[in-house]
């Protein structure tokens, strides 16, 4: 994880330096900074294949991570939006407690965050012995609570501890 957030740093950093330059041959858009920081990262991922093997497996699981987070922010966001629009009356807001795998810090943060940034959820606390976090949600599908752990688990919990791990 270190060495991804150096690689990010140390790319954004190469970017930001070639554009300083006044003879830069590619205009400063947003789509050529991109492409550019693309590049960049690419040379830095491809190159850490000889020295540490499983970073490199580690970036495209972060891809399908970011892209699995933005597809659930997208559904909560849509239910949300359907159900200010509709007349009905559909919240079935409910706590429950989230047996956890994640056992570091890092992990456990991560998951509460991305829990709290899906509109519809927040987490609320976490116990003492850090096995169990509280959530608060407001749609509970015909009160099966056991779905929604799975779903959270399965989700957020299982591609978190892939990244860490």
């Amino acid at each position: 994880m270190k060495l991804l957030l150096l690689h990010i740093m140390l790319a954004a950093a190469v970017v930001y330096t070639y554009f300083q330059f006044p003879g830069a041959r590619v205009p400063y858009t947003a789509l050529s900074t991109t492409l550019l920081f693309a590049a960049v990262f690419l040379l830095f991922w491809l190159g850490s294949y000889f020295y540490r093997r499983s970073y490199f497996r580690k970036v495209p699981k972060l891809a399908y991570f970011i892209a699995f987070f933005l597809k659930e922010l997208l559904v909560a966001n849509l239910k949300i939006a359907y159900d200010i629009i509709t007349p009905n009356y559909r919240l079935q807001p409910t706590v429950f407690a989230l047996p956890l795998k994640a056992s570091t810090d890092l992990e456990i943060t991560l998951l509460a965050n991305l829990i709290g940034l899906t509109p519809g959820t927040i987490s609320l606390d976490v116990s003492d012995d850090r096995s169990t976090l509280y959530v608060h949600t407001l749609y509970l599908r015909h009160g099966d609570v056991e779905q929604l752990k799975l779903h959270i688990k399965n989700g957020f919990e299982r591609r978190i501890l892939e990244l860490t791990a």
